[in-house]
């Protein structure tokens, strides 16, 4: 294991916590910045194996609120109800993430220019988003109907393309449906745990045979510094978005996005 993969592999680490649960793709920095650093992991699974560094930071965040409910579901038809619609709302992305996951790692994931231009149009999307006078009727996450959560999982499925952003996404999506800022980006952060837990569980089988000693312990480093990073991000993020909107977010994926393709311009 050469320590110039030892770096790389904390340096995307500390990217992927950082960028996960904010609407800017952290697949999109994690495939850019290992392009650019010339790093490569076998069938591209390094990106996503990765986020469970950054699904264990949620639970360990919400890890006493997710325990009620485990133990007031048999009492409680509230907790019931929250529990199904994050299943429903994660039910999309498991069908058809299932049937589009070797085009998706083959082909989105491989196109960097693709990857920058769909940063730039979700930059532009948010900040149109940030400025509509919408009235929420959504501000109380365990209270979302179960037909909006099945709307906000196939807002989800448009994250599939590297660059949009799987928070994002479903923040636009909840936020045009009606939710406040708040409550999307908290019903983004319990969505992301049976989401991101089958984009795992699905790349780890898939790339099982391509895997060796060295490709698991480059994925433990990065896997380590996204957890920590991504505790962070967590506890700040809902009273920020509270405050700030999601306009500082946008201009910086238009940003990223334009550096990055000005970048790949210049190196041809």
């Amino acid at each position: 294991m050469e320590d110039q993969s030892i770096i790389s592999a904390l340096v995307l680490g500390l990217i992927e916590g950082l960028t996960e649960f904010i609407p800017v793709s952290s697949t999109a920095h994690v495939l850019l910045a290992g392009y650019f650093l010339g790093f490569e992991s076998p069938g591209n699974t390094f990106a996503v194996l990765i986020q469970l560094g950054a699904i264990l930071a949620i639970l360990s965040v919400y890890f006493t609120k997710l325990l009620g409910i485990a133990l007031s579901l048999p009492s409680s038809p509230e907790s019931r109800r929250f529990v199904m619609a994050v299943l429903i709302g994660f039910l999309p992305a498991a069908v058809i993430g299932a049937l589009a996951h070797d085009f998706i790692k083959t082909v989105l994931f491989e196109t960097p220019m693709l990857i920058c231009v769909v940063l730039i149009l979700g930059g532009i999307v948010l900040l149109w988003i940030d400025r509509l006078p919408l009235t929420p009727k959504y501000t109380d996450v365990t209270q979302y109907p179960l037909s909006l959560a099945l709307k906000i999982g196939f807002c989800q499925c448009v994250a599939m393309i590297p660059g949009t952003s799987r928070s994002g996404a479903t923040i636009v999506g909840a936020l045009l449906l009606g939710a406040d800022k708040r409550s999307a980006a908290e019903f983004s952060f319990f969505l992301a745990m049976p989401t991101m837990a089958g984009a795992f569980a699905l790349d780890l089988y898939k790339n099982r045979d391509a895997l060796s000693f060295d490709d698991g312990a480059i994925i433990a480093i990065g896997f380590v510094a996204a957890f920590f990073t991504a505790l962070l991000v967590v506890r700040s993020l809902l009273d920020f978005v509270s405050k700030r909107g999601y306009a500082p977010f946008a201009w910086w994926r238009i940003a990223i996005g334009s550096i990055g393709l000005v970048a790949l311009l210049m190196g041809r």
